[in-house]
């Protein structure tokens, strides 16, 4: 009985997470007027070419597509290159007010996102970026989680195994490469999907800091779908469901580092 009770609470947790997601994938498929109808449509429609061909006209999709991957691309690599950088100094080097600094890290954990969003509008406008691609770029390369992840990580890494490749003639930037990267992969792996999953839906600040339709990021772009006085519900399942996919299948791809890079981030040696 217990392993009934069990496989039906597993199930109906199942159907939580993924019955969203498969209805989105549905009404994706059909027309305006009967996504919402009574009884629901659970099965597939033949309105998704439609539907995607008009997205496109209405939102330029391959365009939107195209920006919003080259953003959170570089936001990834540039916030995990800085993560990596500050979490080695702090982890490996010894110097004044290293642990002041990083408390004063740890404290920007508590500020909340919106305080920021004046101080940083401010910043890019006052160096002429508001409207560029590098003022969505550019605010999001420090990040203090993944700051705080990398010097824990990098606790945990023998100093003596770094001191012997110095002793080798190896810089700190091959030691890095050599032999810090390799050890930390699936650490940098969980950091990646965490970082391009946040960069990939973020909306607020690039509604903010862009004016010109051709540069809109995908939850930008589907937000503009949204009308006052109608919606085509067909466009935004299909936006949606597509802004989907890329996670589904990165998360998909890297699981294996990500869950070992959760657990390598939660030990200290």
């Amino acid at each position: 009985m217990k392993g009934w009770t069990l496989t039906f609470v597993l199930a109906a947790v199942f159907g939580l997470c993924v019955g969203p997601f498969y209805w989105l994938a549905m009404a994706a498929t059909h027309a305006n007027s009967d996504i919402f109808s009574w009884p629901p449509k659970f099965y597939p429609g033949d309105q998704l070419a439609a539907n995607t061909a008009k997205l496109e006209e209405s939102i330029g999709l391959v365009n939107v597509l195209g920006n919003t991957l080259f953003v959170a691309v570089a936001q990834t690599a540039g916030a995990i290159v800085v993560s990596l950088l500050a979490g080695y100094a702090f982890a490996k080097f010894r110097f004044a007010g290293r642990n002041l600094f990083f408390v004063l890290l740890l404290s920007t954990l508590v500020i909340p996102g919106g305080v920021t969003i004046i101080p940083i509008f401010e910043m890019m406008n006052d160096i002429g970026l508001i409207d560029s691609f590098p003022a969505l770029i550019l605010p999001s390369l420090s990040v203090p989680f993944g700051i705080f992840l990398m010097r824990q990580s990098l606790l945990a890494i023998p100093d003596e195994l770094l001191d012997a490749a110095r002793v080798d003639g190896a810089g700190e930037l091959r030691v890095l490469w050599r032999v810090v990267i390799p050890v930390m992969r699936p650490v940098l792996a969980a950091l990646a999907v965490f970082l391009f999953l946040g960069a990939w839906n973020d909306f607020l600040w690039p509604l903010i800091a862009l004016r010109t339709p051709e540069m809109y990021t995908l939850p930008v772009a589907l937000a503009s779908l949204q009308g006052l006085a109608r919606t085509d519900f067909g466009q935004v399942m299909v936006g949606t469901a597509i802004s989907s996919l890329p996670m589904m299948v990165l998360f998909l791809i890297l699981q294996k580092q990500f869950i070992s890079g959760l657990l390598a981030g939660a030990t200290k040696g």
